[in-house]
């Protein structure tokens, strides 16, 4: 037994020589946690709870809010001389103990053991709870590994993480099958006569599980489903980018697809109509919300999983990507008391996430703010969310007449899709109301064309939208194996860059390493183009739709443009040129770059 454990046992009066000298150890402990902040009658209360359950002691003071449970954890550290760890090394830790080490007992005493190269030891919350330790010890047949203390947080996030990297991929389920085991599976799935049966189904619920499981672990945003003649394909989208994850045999292809529609609660017996539906899962402490699209093809249905992790922060304004100057440009036009502002861009471009971040920002109990939405892809406490559902006939123009009469001050709309929407949002614009909302359009000049397009006359046009955002999303540069290099001119000159910004200026490329799955980024960006509907740009309008000319006179007034902010990033090390071309090269503006020194 080492010292340290020794130790710990000694202070919490278990192991001692007498009860007295253990009571001693306690109260000089209950004098350092007084003299923290916490209330005497509170710790009397702990001490009562210990007694009774054996466990719950530091529980209680955190659950009371005496004292902070970092603040707590350092008091213990000084105690009982064991080394406080704020974060977890989670990278580097060796998971070969989730095959013997059961998830539900480690979560239930909040202790993980953390092996690595360099340092190893058992993270615990309760210093005073050792007999999970000793047991945990003797599982990994290493009685002197030494105790440290952490937050219940990093704790939970250690366990999830290690169990979710030792989960099996559904490639690695199909790899280690023979072709025997293989055509096994096939033919239980084919014996299946009644298709509600395959939700007994193990194989077919295990091929499911490990494809979302997967998907969530890579950071997949979509899970595409592909029947073709002599295959079943499957993809997952990781920052934007599909990439092929598995090829199953084609027989697999209905038990599989009838499976999600089980789960979405989906006919299983039509397969001739496009459907939707909804799956709500739970993955270690994540909720993840799955929109499931179903279209019939020439070889079976094809399926479409969008992830929405519900857990996710919302960003603020800060964390998407703008320069200082155009964060301050924004936070003063979402701080307008009316008016329509429009954030533009093609599916899954991030136009929602900067709604949302915009409206977190101006987020007070003073401001009554609802949104109506297809689907709620975040939720946000203070704000009054809407779900749009066609089938009751609740659309988006619907549930708008409804929110005007709730006394809005803020009004988000999910997206103008049809004239009555956009006449509606018009009108909720000009009687006093902030309305934001997005438009599916390249660029910014080309929103103003769209309305009009959808019948909305120039003068409403110009009397109610204060701004218009056009933005794309680029893929970040991982930072652990970028690498430098200088571009050639062709690069350059796709870019409108001139070889004397090489000077100041350093030029990274993607490469590639196991934190990024080998694809050289991890993570996304957004690059954007902000146009503000001034004066001359309304008198613009009212004479004519061209976005080319609107574009132009936007430029000449300082607008900087989707390319120019992409290429702002590039010399920031934060993406590649490659990338700004891949989201911009369509746009083929001719705006000069000018770039400060």
């Amino acid at each position: 037994m080492s010292k340290i454990h020794t130790a710990l046992k000694e202070s919490a009066g278990i192991t001692s020589g007498s009860a007295a000298s253990g009571e001693a150890v306690l109260s000089s402990l209950d004098k350092k946690l007084i003299a923290a902040g916490v209330a005497p009658d509170t710790l009397a209360e702990a001490h009562s709870l210990k007694k009774n359950n054996g466990t719950g002691f530091f529980d209680h003071l955190i659950r009371k809010k005496t004292i902070d449970e970092i603040q707590l954890l350092k008091v213990l550290s000084e105690h009982f001389g064991l080394s406080f760890w704020p974060e977890l090394p989670m990278e580097s830790i060796n998971i070969d103990f989730t095959q013997n080490v059961s998830i539900q007992y480690l979560k239930k005493h909040k202790i993980v053991p953390l092996i690595t190269s360099q340092d190893s030891a058992i993270a615990v919350n309760d210093p005073t709870n050792f007999q999970p330790v000793d047991d945990l010890r003797q599982l990994l047949k290493s009685p002197d590994l030494p105790v440290v203390l952490s937050s219940q947080d990093a704790i939970a996030a250690a366990i999830n993480m290690a169990y979710d990297m030792s989960r099996a991929s559904a490639k690695d389920y199909f790899e280690e099958m023979n072709e025997a085991a293989t055509d096994d599976l096939i033919s239980k799935i084919d014996e299946t006569a009644d298709l509600l049966d395959e939700t007994s189904d193990a194989p077919i619920i295990k091929l499911v599980n490990l494809l979302v499981s997967g998907a969530i672990k890579d950071r997949a945003s979509d899970i595409h489903v592909e029947p073709y003649s002599g295959n079943l394909k499957i993809r997952y989208r990781i920052d934007g980018i599909l990439y092929d994850i598995l090829n199953l045999p084609h027989r697999i292809q209905s038990p599989l697809v009838s499976r999600i529609k089980i789960m979405a609660k989906l006919n299983i017996a039509e397969k001739r109509l496009p459907q939707d539906g909804r799956i709500e899962i739970k993955i270690a402490d994540r909720l993840v919300d799955i929109r499931v699209s179903v279209i019939p093809t020439a070889f079976g249905e094809r399926v479409v999983l969008r992830l929405l992790d519900k857990t996710a922060n919302i960003l603020m304004l800060a964390d998407l990507g703008m320069h200082d100057e155009r964060i301050k440009l924004l936070n003063k036009l979402i701080k307008s008391p009316y008016g329509i502002i429009l954030v533009t861009g093609p599916t899954g471009s991030g136009k929602t996430t900067t709604l949302y971040a915009a409206l977190s920002t101006i987020n007070h109990p003073e401001i009554n703010i609802i949104t109506i939405e297809d689907p709620i892809e975040y939720q946000m406490d203070g704000v009054g969310q809407i779900q749009v559902n066609p089938k009751i006939d609740l659309t988006f123009a619907a549930g708008l007449r409804s929110i005007v009469r709730q006394d809005p001050d803020v009004i988000l709309i999910g997206e103008v899709r049809d004239r009555e929407t956009a006449e509606i949002a018009i009108q909720s614009s000009l009687t006093g109301h902030l309305v934001f909302s997005t438009l599916h359009t390249n660029d910014a000049a080309s929103a103003v064309t769209r309305l009009i397009d959808m019948g909305i006359e120039p003068f409403l046009v110009t009397s109610s939208i204060i701004a218009i955002i056009a933005q794309r999303l680029v893929r970040v540069l991982c930072p652990h194996c970028k690498e430098v290099y200088v571009p050639d001119e062709e690069t350059l000159a796709n870019l409108g860059l001139d070889r004397s910004v090489l000077q100041k200026n350093t030029f990274y490329r993607k490469n590639g390493c196991n934190l990024c799955m080998q694809t050289g980024f991890r993570g996304r960006t957004a690059i954007f183009e902000i146009m503000i509907v001034d004066d001359e740009i309304k008198k613009l309008v009212l004479k004519t739709s061209d976005a080319n000319q609107i574009n132009e006179l936007a430029l000449k007034q300082g607008m900087i443009t989707l390319q120019k902010d992409g290429i702002y990033k590039v010399l920031n090390g934060i993406t590649t040129t490659e990338e700004v071309l891949r989201v911009t090269r369509s746009l083929n503006r001719k705006d000069d770059i000018v770039l400060e020194a």
